[in-house]
């Protein structure tokens, strides 16, 4: 098949269903539970889902015969520790039969990512990848940085390791071919060049500086270059320097001496030489510790568009081969996949991915192990790069232990805090007023769990940072007082920060007390007595006493990072919430008043304003709106 599936969409051709079990808590009862399934479980190919007894999902497995996989798990005694606890636990099965086991291997990578078992191997990183896009939707196509969906036609180049990586792309791009980067919005409403024309990196299409025929050659250059042909534009523009100076126009050869330097400097900023490789990816595992990290590097045309490490969880008492597999299944869930794909040892399911991967795409995926010749040099640098990855990760990890420790010291913490929530609050005079919520833990920052809260309560005066923090503290802790009481999902949090002093911290218990939470560790994080200038800041403890950490205390830093974090994505927030609000007309309240006739309505009179202002007669002169249409506005705003 061309594109994975959604788990929605695989129901035609397929069956379906959940069968529940019964039983005590023990691993009798999850062999039971196995059992009651067996007895209609077909030897198809498919995927199945174990469940515990609240129906939250333990592990995601794919089979090429179900009934043979799954009879296994009641074999406990040939099973690992880590499966036998699973078993245990297990008390539903959800079956979803495929037409195939490379379908099957699709669609657990798919609900993988989605469900987060924690028996399964998980990549950590859930970031998507940027990519170049170069638009094909416009007389003068636009190259940008993208993420995300791939909705815009045009074509997609990546991925790339980091969004920097991108970014130092396209500025040399910009350099190289003079395309231009603003959006189509500015595009049209330029009456002279901008600044980066001036300092040559754009051609200024929008002011004609350019012909489309001239620009078009840009375009297909760009396409060249980006799709590994950078030698047929070097010798192009060697071409063009050449004959430039050759009719004495100097000033147009130093343009293109200029370009020719930016062709050198992305090919020269290359980290390994990929040159005759194509399109490929290459991947080595290095563990120790009991932690693994698996390195990747990113060719794209013959030329490496950056690497990055990767730390997959739930790795213990997993056999490198099976986290290598699990790894690739998942990270090509989202990613295209390139033709070739190097790798320092051989995957499980080696050619089962290939197969999947091959039907994903259409065309040929092939898995290699070098054992000689070039590409074994590209994957001892992989594995290099990995193994130090892994070294920088392990003395982090340490330190960041250390730290938590001494924290938990410090402020008088049962044990290390495995969740650290910190809330921050974000308005200008109450307008666009928000909360924010950043959570941390021993591993580093967990933005997937970052979440924002618009006040929305009237009875919450605008610029009332105390009501604020109520209603940000009575949503988020009275939904998980409902969702999860028992506490057992591993989402409340071991300790709380609040930006602010002993009225915030008071606002906020008393908050949690009415919901009936009041075993929550609190503290709050204040300016120091020289509102912060001297870099300390003073912690006011549940219990009324307030500390100050020496200056150069690694918790303090620690605890300062966690601040200024969360500030940071709470003035963030804020921004992208204004930004809305700033687009927002009058006109959108109005009844039947679409897109197209208020931009009719805008174009016409300027501004949001002089249309509410605008008499009947001067309504009904604009173009493309009726005098039924005209008496509606009027009427909407003149009552």
């Amino acid at each position: 098949m061309s594109s994975p599936q959604s788990p929605d969409r695989f129901n035609e051709d397929k069956a379906s269903y959940t069968v529940r079990g019964a039983g005590a808590p023990d691993i009798d009862a999850g062999v039971d539970a196995i059992r009651n399934v067996l007895k209609t479980l077909p030897t198809r190919p498919g995927v199945y889902r174990m469940q515990d007894a609240r129906g939250d999902v333990l592990y995601v497995g794919k089979a090429r015969a179900l009934r043979n996989r799954v009879t296994n798990y009641t074999q406990v005694d040939r099973l690992p520790r880590r499966l036998q606890r699973m078993v245990a636990q297990t008390r539903s099965m959800t079956i979803v039969t495929t037409n195939s086991e490379a379908e099957a291997l699709l669609l657990e990578a798919q609900l993988i990512k989605r469900f987060r078992p924690p028996y399964n191997v998980l990549l950590r990183d859930d970031k998507s990848f940027p990519f170049i896009l170069l638009r094909e939707d416009h007389a003068f196509p636009r190259i940008q940085k993208h993420r995300g969906a791939r909705k815009a036609k045009g074509r997609y180049y990546g991925p790339f390791a980091s969004a920097g990586s991108v970014t130092r792309t396209i500025n040399a791009l910009q350099k190289l071919f003079l395309l231009r980067s603003c959006s189509d919005s500015f595009f049209a409403n330029r009456s002279r060049p901008c600044l980066l024309y001036q300092i040559k990196r754009c051609s200024a299409p929008c002011v004609d500086r350019i012909t489309p025929e001239a620009y078009a050659d840009l375009v297909q250059d760009a396409q060249d270059f980006l799709g590994g042909k950078s030698t047929k534009v070097q010798q192009k523009l060697g071409a063009s320097m050449q004959a430039a100076s050759d009719a004495m126009d100097f000033e147009q050869a130093a343009v293109i001496r200029d370009r020719l330097k930016a062709l050198t400097f992305i090919q020269g900023s290359q980290a390994i030489n990929a040159e005759g490789l194509g399109d490929a990816d290459i991947f080595a595992l290095a563990t120790k510790n009991g932690a693994m990290c698996i390195q990747a590097f990113f060719i794209r045309g013959g030329q490496n568009w950056g690497h990055r490490s990767f730390f997959p969880i739930h790795t213990a008492e997993v056999d490198e081969a099976d986290v290598l597999g699990s790894f690739l299944a998942q990270f090509y869930e989202e990613v295209p996949p390139p033709k070739l794909i190097l790798a320092d040892r051989q995957p499980a399911d080696c050619d089962l991915i290939a197969q999947a991967l091959t039907e994903r795409i259409g065309s040929r995926v092939r898995i290699e192990m070098p054992q000689r010749g070039d590409r074994t040099r590209l994957i001892k640098q992989a594995q290099r790069n990995a193994v130090e990855a892994l070294d920088r990760r392990l003395a982090e990890t340490t330190t960041q232990a250390k730290v938590l420790r001494d924290m938990a010291d410090a402020f008088g913490l049962e044990g290390v805090p495995d969740r650290i929530e910190v809330y921050d609050n974000s308005h200008i005079q109450g307008t666009n007023a928000l909360g924010a919520m950043i959570v941390a833990g021993p591993e580093g920052f967990r933005k997937s769990a970052y979440r924002k809260f618009n006040i929305k309560r009237p009875e919450t005066a605008p610029g009332d940072d105390f009501a604020m923090m109520r209603e940000v503290f009575e949503r988020r802790f009275g939904r998980a007082q409902r969702e999860d009481p028992d506490r057992d999902s591993g989402e409340w949090p071991d300790l709380v920060l609040v930006d602010g002093g002993k009225g915030q911290v008071s606002a906020t218990k008393a908050a949690l007390a009415e919901i009936g939470v009041e075993d929550v560790t609190l503290i709050g994080v204040a300016k120091g007595p020289h509102h912060g200038r001297d870099g300390r800041e003073v912690f006011h403890l549940p219990d009324g006493r307030e500390m100050m950490f020496p200056v150069n205390d690694p918790v303090l830093f620690y605890l300062q990072r966690l601040r200024d974090e969360a500030h940071r994505f709470a003035i963030g927030a804020h921004r992208d919430k204004r930004s809305k609000a700033i687009t927002v007309s009058s006109l959108d309240e109005v009844p039947g008043i679409g897109p197209a006739r208020k931009k009719a309505l805008l174009m016409h009179f300027g501004t949001a304003k002089a249309v509410k202002s605008a008499a009947l007669e001067d309504l009904q002169k604009a173009p493309g709106v009726s005098k039924a249409v005209a008496q509606q506005v009027y009427d909407y705003f003149h009552g």
